[in-house]
């Protein structure tokens, strides 16, 4: 127990973290037959916890925060009994993509200090959905009804990060099989791992779009704990599109550290060395920004953090944020930089309000779904070329 209470106060350092990493599993007793719990249980090493309902699931869970156990170490299986399938929320007075997401568990591996799971959710352990055949079934009841002129994106790393535990799982090769049979449904997996290859064999290759979240060298060192370092994301994704998957950027969060503008150049130049712009499906950008609550969480979580220290504004979605000019500042620089090797590249930031969009890229957009009428169009687009492209990778 001793060594479980290092582990917990230094689980910020280290390799990426692994399924080899969980220390205990806790499930209903009852789901012993389901097939992502007996992927999980075939894992040697973690503790096993069997409960009878949900009142034990709570308190096995309980006990072993009380044990010592830290937050990442426990794997929760469970039933999700809401909805699994929702829009994005976006927010209030800000231009928002409105792509799917497909809830599949809560929290992560990975202990990235401006996560704002860390101020939303107020849990312990890494839940994991384990009833996925609803949520297929949600998604084709939304694809029935759903309007034909459209292409919808559906995400599954809103909550939590979409590849960690898949090779486990398993969960994502039948969600990319279900997408290949709908014509206006496209998969985003949206990860900080390397944890692709499991997947790289499937031949659905335009039904899924494989997504990472990249940052600097130093953000990932100082704010990502325990994820795949920038080189091992970037050679994951040029795995991906050597196979012939279409892959997507997310340079989300910027943080304007002295001297960024140089290490996000590089970051940049880094990524499009690594994979050719043919394969991109599109960029995002965003700053850093968090809701109310998140400063006392990041002080007590991670108390070495600058994060909240940074000069910051309430924004129209009432959260705070850089202040306008600086962010604008950052955003024509990234384009910038974005502009000298993927000209072309689909480009669109994450929660910006309409006059940002027009002050960086002298877009019109009165609301969300004209952001997502562009978006639905570029896909149909680059849908089509992308199974024309070939594009040479280098690794």
């Amino acid at each position: 127990m001793d060594q479980l209470r290092r582990e917990s106060r230094n689980i910020r350092a280290g390799a990426m973290k692994r399924a080899s990493d969980i220390k205990a599993i806790v499930y209903g007793e009852q789901d012993t037959d389901n097939r992502v719990v007996r992927a999980f249980l075939a894992l040697e090493g973690p503790r096993r916890i069997p409960c009878r309902d949900d009142g034990e699931i709570a308190g096995a869970v309980e006990e072993l925060k009380n044990d010592g156990y830290a937050s990442k170490q426990v794997l929760v299986l469970a039933r999700n009994k809401g909805r699994s399938l929702q829009r994005c929320p976006g927010a209030r007075g800000m231009i928002c993509c409105r792509y799917l997401v497909l809830n599949t568990g809560f929290n992560c591996l990975y202990n990235c200090s401006y996560c704002y799971l860390n101020s939303y959710l107020n849990s312990f352990g890494v839940l994991i959905f384990i009833n996925f055949d609803d949520a297929l079934e949600e998604i084709r009841e939304f694809q029935r009804n759903a309007r034909g002129d459209l292409m919808y994106r559906v995400g599954t790393g809103e909550f939590t990060d979409s590849l960690m535990l898949d090779d486990t799982a398993g969960t994502a090769e039948r969600l990319i099989q279900l997408a290949g049979t709908m014509p206006n449904v496209l998969v985003e997996l949206k990860t900080k791992s390397a944890n692709v290859d499991h997947l790289l064999g499937m031949e659905e290759k335009h039904s899924v779009v494989f997504a990472w979240s990249l940052n600097t060298p130093r953000s990932i060192e100082r704010y990502e704990a325990d994820t795949a370092t920038l080189d091992e994301r970037l050679g994951a994704a040029a795995r991906a599109a050597g196979a012939g998957f279409p892959v997507a950027f997310h340079f989300d969060p910027i943080i304007p550290y002295e001297g960024w503008e140089k290490e996000y150049g590089e970051l940049v130049e880094r990524t499009f060395h690594r994979v050719p712009s043919g394969r991109m499906a599109w960029i995002s950008l965003g700053c850093f920004r968090y809701s109310h609550g998140f400063q006392e969480t990041v002080r007590g979580n991670f108390p070495d953090d600058d994060l909240v220290l940074m000069e910051m504004f309430s924004g129209r979605d009432g959260k705070p944020r850089y202040l306008p000019q600086v962010r604008r500042e950052v955003y024509k620089k990234m384009k910038s930089f974005l502009d000298r090797v993927a000209p072309d590249a689909f480009t669109y930031l994450c929660m910006e309000d309409s006059g940002m969009w027009n002050d960086v890229f002298a877009r019109e957009y009165n609301s969300s779904d004209d952001l997502e009428r562009d978006f639905s169009e570029h896909v149909k687009r680059f849908r089509g070329g992308s199974q024309r492209a070939a594009g040479s990778i280098k690794s």
